[in-house]
């Protein structure tokens, strides 16, 4: 019986290895033998989770077909991966990926660092920070003082505790956006509203226009779901969106649904302006398209003379096209999964009716938490030191880079968590293998792409500053230097950094 799950095809194969440019090879740099180069490219492919684990890989002649190589160069890299624990093989069955005993199994997005390797390896694959404390602390005694009332009951509020839902729309409306708490669904995360909007709207094999870049665990939620995303390219820096492009796309794909993040776009950090907001808003609503703008990132401005611009729901005052999702997992903290959908009340009402068949509802303890920092202004407070910690860690970790990595290039955000950085021609995919093996762990841009784009970047959250961004920073220039080279740590083992 077979051991494969999935399938690649051989022009989807190549066109994931074509995306893994390195830089010309310098005075002294030996390539590796073709079949070598083709053996750690798919190896690198199965390790940053784009080609599944216990997928069949095309057979050998197709493959050679495709890359315009012979099929001796193929067949000698498919027993290297065999060798190496990469691939195995049955006759009659074919050949799959697979990983080596003891490794873990590659995540396509990106999945928190085990506690249990702090130690020993810098974090810079999620973009969280800390809590901000006290308020964490006197939002759950603060939550606790409130929960009798509520422990007498069954607990589940599928729509969110209604004194939850009249805060948010209450803030809302104190934004200039008129909005009921029947236009308010409470969800467990923003993940968690994504994920409603996207069954609801976005049945298997509808396309769903993203942003490219886009924000990696999203666009994993999107193909699980069974979507074809339709990548849209942002602008090259910080100007964002280019809007004649995201009209021709929404007039000539008719996407179901448009995903979009126009506050400290996640990862390239660039925030839409009021006129590129109408005009996307107008745009989603002359194709027919439900525009999904995720808010999580912005009240995190950091630099004192932003001057945000007003939310894309304040563009769509018939409720008819945009939808929002808010959280305060970026603002606050991570571990606080509490995040809204803002929509018209016919939407909140079938979003909150299909959520009897997933999670009923919204850990009520932390609704009441979100719920007393927004009474007692304990959010606003909690935020500004948000701010200031990000701000810190941006401007520390923008002048490490700078100093270790010259070469890279990058535009410095206003606002947000994230740096997306172009790797002066290197690969993202090989900088972030060797940055596993010097112990700084960073994701590359193809996670943050469609089917291998962005090779060449990485992104750097800022959510480490002082003596560990500086570490980072030269662990980063070690790792560049094993890529440029193709030479390895020399056995070292990273070293136990405690910040």
């Amino acid at each position: 019986m077979a051991q494969w799950t999935s399938a690649v095809g051989a022009a989807q194969l190549a066109r994931l290895l074509g995306s893994q440019q390195d830089r010309p090879a310098g005075p002294g740099t030996r390539r590796p033998p073709a079949y070598r180069a083709l053996a750690d490219g798919i190896r690198l492919l199965v390790l940053e989770g784009r080609v599944p684990v216990a997928a069949r890989l095309p057979a050998e002649r197709e493959l050679a077909l495709a890359l315009s190589v012979s099929r001796t160069t193929v067949a000698a890299a498919y027993e290297a991966l065999r060798g190496e624990g990469f691939l195995e093989s049955r006759r009659g069955a074919g050949s799959w990926t697979a990983v080596p005993a003891g490794n873990p199994v590659p995540a396509r997005g990106l999945e928190p660092l085990p506690p249990e390797a702090l130690g020993s390896m810098i974090d810079l694959g999620c973009a969280a920070l800390p809590a901000p404390e006290p308020w964490l602390t006197r939002a759950v005694q603060g939550a606790l003082e409130e929960l009798p009332p509520y422990a007498h009951t069954h607990g589940d509020y599928p729509a969110g505790l209604p004194a939850l839902r009249a805060m948010i729309a209450d803030r809302y409306t104190r934004r200039g956006i008129a909005t009921m708490p029947e236009q308010i669904m409470v969800t467990t995360g923003a993940m968690g509203a994504i994920d409603a909007i996207c069954h609801l709207f976005g049945g298997r094999g509808e396309r769903i226009a993203v942003e490219s870049p886009s924000y990696a665990n999203i666009l994993q939620l999107m193909r699980e779901a069974g979507a074809r995303l339709v990548p849209v390219a942002m602008a090259e820096g910080l100007t964002g969106w280019d809007l004649d492009r995201w009209r021709q796309v929404l007039r000539e794909a008719a996407p179901r649904i448009a995903y979009v993040v126009a506050d400290f776009h996640n990862p390239t950090g660039a925030l839409a302006d009021d006129d590129q907001r109408r005009r996307l808003v107008d745009a989603a609503r002359s194709a027919g398209t439900v525009l999904v703008a995720d808010e999580t990132m912005s009240e995190l401005w950091l630099d004192e003379d932003v001057e945000m611009p007003r939310p894309v729901c304040a563009f769509d005052p018939a409720g008819s096209t945009v939808i929002t999702v808010g959280s305060a997992s970026k603002a606050f903290w991570a571990g606080m999964r509490i995040g809204w959908v803002r929509a018209a009340p016919d939407v909140i009402r079938s979003l909150v009716a299909a959520r009897a068949y997933a999670d009923l509802g919204t850990p009520v303890l932390e609704q009441l938490a979100v719920n007393w920092l927004f009474g007692t202004g304990g959010w606003e407070e909690a935020v500004q030191l948000r701010r200031v910690q990000a701000r810190q860690n941006r401007d520390e970790l923008v002048s490490a880079v700078r100093r270790e990595l010259p070469g890279w290039e990058f535009e410095v955000p206003c606002g947000g968590l994230t740096l997306w950085v172009r790797t002066g021609g290197l690969s993202g995919s090989r900088l972030a293998e060797a940055g596993e093996r010097v112990g700084v762990r960073v994701p590359s841009g193809p996670r943050f792409g469609v089917d291998g784009a962005f090779e060449g970047y990485v992104r750097l959250p800022f959510t480490v500053g002082g003596a560990v961004a500086e570490e980072a920073a030269v662990r980063l220039a070690a790792a560049a230097r094993i890529v440029e080279t193709g030479g390895t740590t020399g056995g070292e083992a990273p070293r136990t950094f405690v910040a």
